[in-house]
């Protein structure tokens, strides 16, 4: 069964709002997670740091890689 010309047009009206409430969330849980981990101390800081890094840069190689094959 199909939904509705109505409801698709309800969906397509409601699906920014949903990305910017998932946006919110995501941003919130972030400056928590960062909060808590900077109590910890310089030492966890800086390792976290290193890991993120690099997987900044192991997403980007990949995407380039993928993009250059396809």
């Amino acid at each position: 069964m199909t939904p509705s010309p109505r409801a698709d047009a309800l969906l397509e009206l409601l699906f920014p709002l949903w990305q910017l409430v998932i946006g919110v969330v995501v941003a919130l849980v972030l400056v928590v997670a960062t909060y808590r981990l900077a109590l910890r101390g310089p030492s966890r800081m800086r390792t976290v740091l290193l890991i993120t890094g690099a997987a900044i840069v192991g997403i980007t190689v990949f995407g380039i890689l993928s993009a250059r094959q396809a």
